[in-house]
């Protein structure tokens, strides 16, 4: 890992992103496109407009429910889960 890349962990699996990257495009940069499930019908969702519009990339951080990873800087240690419905 060189000092441009930063470490961060999604359910559980170690990404490797470049500093100054957003978590959803560490993401997709490591082809894993669905990033939370909806509240009805658990349908999968993921980047939509990467800008920060709209609600279909949102992930848990850290414990927190309701982050946007399109806009969400990516941190060394940070935690990523995938998001079930409106809560974590």
């Amino acid at each position: 890992m060189s000092q441009s890349e930063i470490e961060f962990t999604y359910n559980d699996q170690k990404i490797t992103a470049v500093a100054g990257q957003s978590v959803g495009a560490a993401l997709l940069a490591v082809n894993i496109r669905s990033l939370r499930l909806s509240r009805f019908n658990q349908n999968k969702r993921g980047i939509f407009c990467g800008i920060g519009v709209c609600f279909d990339c949102l992930v848990v951080i850290n414990g927190v429910a309701n982050q946007r990873a399109c806009i969400i800087e990516a941190k060394n240690g940070m935690n990523v889960q995938t998001q079930v419905g409106s809560n974590a």
